[in-house]
């Protein structure tokens, strides 16, 4: 259609003005530069956003893993998370299981204990005060009050540096970035438990930690030593605090060093308010 145009253009061009037609001339050939030019193609840009975050709401469980060790990928409680799969006192699971990840947390550390020690209150048997009959000038004492029941405390006793070395990142909870703390040490050097327990993981398979071992103290307390060298104990383990555990390496990292946390209903906590001043 544009060339017929230009056609019948042409045809009408003897008989215009020379200076018309060379008007005419330069607008037609502006006119189709721009039209050409309207006809090209244009990749189209478009602002990608990311995808919106989702919750993970199921793990499968993979060989290897434990319910602790999945417990603490997600940041959760192993005994919540038990609770709400069905799983019993053994914390036994097994590959190819799928895990709901929805679960209840249980009650504040700090409202456990508030608890405790309101029922211990209310369970300790009242004391009766003995007078003198008004008759008789007797000397009477008060009976003895029977000893309060002590609180057993659900920290777990003796914590101790789980390497002797300088702290190189310090805890930062807010972030959710560094959930421990970094100490610097010597290649094979010795990492040791920082308290009693038993090991309830051993291996490599969370990812960013490398060679991880993870020691359950008690239902409330759980301490991880990642980037190790070489394992020492293995799952089911009894360790004492100070037993030698694993040797400093640098598994998935790219230095020397130790990276310790202490958990506390599964959630990270500083560790560095429960070990000794140094």
């Amino acid at each position: 259609m544009w060339e017929s145009f230009v056609e019948k253009v042409l045809d009408l061009a003897p008989l215009l003005p020379r200076f018309l037609v060379r008007v005419f001339n330069i607008s037609i050939i502006s006119v189709a530069l721009c039209a050409c030019g309207s006809h090209s193609y244009q990749a189209p840009v478009t602002d990608m956003e990311p995808p919106p975050s989702r919750k993970v709401k199921t793990h499968t469980v993979a060989a290897g893993e434990t319910l602790y060790s999945i417990a603490w990928r997600y940041d959760l409680d192993f005994q919540d998370l038990a609770q709400a799969n069905s799983v019993g006192n053994d914390f036994k699971i097994y590959p190819g299981q799928t895990l709901n990840l929805n679960v209840e947390p249980r009650k504040p550390w700090a409202e456990r204990q508030r608890q405790a020690r309101s029922k211990l209150t209310e369970t300790r048997p009242a004391t009766r005060k003995v007078t003198s009959p008004p008759t008789r000038s007797i000397n009477t004492t008060n009976t003895t009050k029977p000893e309060a029941k002590e609180v057993k405390s659900v920290q777990p006793l003796g914590w101790r540096w789980p390497l002797e070395g300088k702290v190189i990142t310090n805890f930062r909870a807010k972030k959710g970035l560094q959930k421990g703390i970094d100490i610097r040490g010597k290649l094979g050097e010795a990492v040791v438990a920082a308290s009693a327990g038993v090991v309830v993981y051993s291996g490599d398979g969370l990812r960013g930690y490398g060679k991880l071992l993870i020691v359950k103290h008690n239902d409330t307390y759980l301490s991880a030593y990642a980037h190790n060298r070489r394992l020492l104990v293995k799952e089911g383990d009894q360790v004492q605090a100070g037993e030698k555990i694993a040797e400093v390496g640098s598994t998935g990292t790219d230095s020397v060093k130790l990276y310790f946390e202490i958990r506390r209903d599964g959630k990270p906590v500083n560790p560095l308010l429960y070990l000794p001043k140094s």
